[in-house]
């Protein structure tokens, strides 16, 4: 192993380059140059460094870091000479291949960057990663400015992000296993950041990042995104996923991406998903964008009004952990004919044994779906509302608008992603057992 007087901490650029010698009766003989550094475990904190490679008259060989004697910033001394070929389907990261002028994203800063340079520290008896430089001064240090003006380097300020503020776009690979929310990095940023961040990037890195979330977290990232992006993404996906994603979407966010793409291509995402999503997705693609049913959601909740208070709260401590916009309850006869509404407020504060019908308000605000936008957000303002209702000529339920949907339609496109959103997501396909 590295021992602590035989290496100085510093940066890959200082060792790369590097002569590269094997012990051999004491002597030392050369093999070649250090060329990289292989990293096993990218998503440990700061992971650490498990093989040299070194350009030998052989090609590129490995030596595990077991095997490193001694490594500094003169040279590496191995106790045996580098044997190991790197195998054809080798997903070890390699600090100066994978890294060196890539872009990643600074978890912290909410920003995407390029690494000029790798910091790498002994600690805990291994040699790890401990950040990237993304400042002048790596590529400084790269060009060998400090030798031909020595004391540059110490005088340009250094610019470090710690290695568990970054997130290596090399290791989020759609076709590997997606990483849950908790687990990933970008999970510490806010969608609307996130979105901020994937629109930085290439359309195909963008697709990686998109594609190493969860689907619900992907969803959230892509409904800040704007259409042309949206559409990027969806197309380099794949069809199965992209659907698993865009079903994770509020209705009307997916139903406003599928309305983008062209009818064989919607049709195709639609096949991939469960028949009653499809269903209600068709239904919404084909309203007008700037009316009534063109910004209506179909997650919604819904109850019959025979049911008590008790059992109706017990249903929304049920259902409440997936969903967030529960402010309202639609009370429907079995042909979803819209009777009556509920506020949350006034379930919490009527008695357990009281049944719906008795409590409900049944004056009831409504539009209708070829209602245009301007007076969807004038309704929901004059009356204060959170959501209201949208119905057909015989008052079935068709959907709702959102106060946050009906602002997006009056707003000026560059402010809509930057307004917070209600979560919708799934409440009508769980509280149709509400009844």
């Amino acid at each position: 192993m590295v021992s602590a007087t035989s290496f100085h901490e510093g940066f890959v650029s200082e060792l790369v380059g590097r002569p590269a010698y094997v012990l051999r009766n004491g002597d030392r003989e050369a093999v070649g140059k250090i060329a990289d550094f292989v990293v096993e475990h990218p998503e440990d904190t700061f992971p650490r460094i498990d093989a040299v490679v070194v350009k030998t008259r052989y090609g590129e060989l490995a030596s595990p870091i077991g095997e490193v004697v001694s490594l500094d910033r003169e040279a590496l001394v191995l106790s045996a000479p580098p044997k190991i070929v790197r195998p054809p389907d080798d997903e070890a990261l390699y600090l100066v291949e994978d890294l060196f002028d890539k872009q990643i994203v600074d978890v912290d800063g909410r920003k995407v960057v390029r690494i000029n340079d790798i910091e790498v520290a002994r600690t805990g008896g291994t040699l790890r990663v401990v950040a990237a430089e993304i400042g002048f001064g790596g590529l400084l240090r790269r060009l060998g400015a400090g030798k031909v003006l020595p004391g540059l380097l110490d005088r340009v300020p250094r610019s470090l992000i710690a290695w568990d503020n970054v997130a290596p776009l090399h290791d989020l690979n759609p076709t590997q296993i997606r990483l849950s929310v908790s687990e990933h990095r970008l999970a510490r940023l806010h969608p609307s950041e996130l979105a901020d961040i994937i629109s930085e990037l290439s359309a195909q890195d963008a697709a990686r990042v998109v594609g190493s979330l969860d689907d619900e977290r992907a969803a959230d990232a892509l409904e800040h995104l704007d259409s042309d992006v949206q559409r990027s993404i969806i197309d380099d996906l794949g069809t199965e996923r992209a659907a698993d994603i865009i079903e994770e979407m509020d209705s009307d966010d997916a139903a406003d991406l599928l309305g983008d793409l062209p009818e064989d291509r919607q049709e195709a995402l639609l096949r991939e998903m469960d028949a009653a999503t499809a269903e209600d997705l068709r239904e919404l693609v084909a309203y007008d964008d700037d009316t009534a049913g063109g910004l209506m959601t179909t997650d919604y909740f819904w109850i019959y009004p025979h049911r008590t208070v008790a059992a109706t709260m017990a249903k929304i401590r049920e259902i409440a952990p997936e969903a967030e916009f529960i402010y309202y309850l639609y009370v429907t006869d079995q042909s979803e004919k819209l009777l009556g509404t509920l506020s949350l407020r006034t379930l919490l504060l009527a008695k357990p044994n009281a049944t719906i019908h008795t409590i409900m308000d049944t004056d009831l605000i409504t539009v209708r779906p070829d209602a245009p936008a301007e007076d969807v957000a004038a309704t929901i303002a004059r009356y204060d509302l959170l959501a209201c209702p949208v119905t057909d000529e015989r008052g079935k339920m068709l959907g709702i608008v959102t106060v946050d949907d009906a602002i997006d339609a009056i707003i000026p496109e560059r402010l809509k992603k930057q307004l917070p959103r209600f979560t919708k997501r799934g409440q009508r396909r769980r509280a149709e057992t509400a009844g």
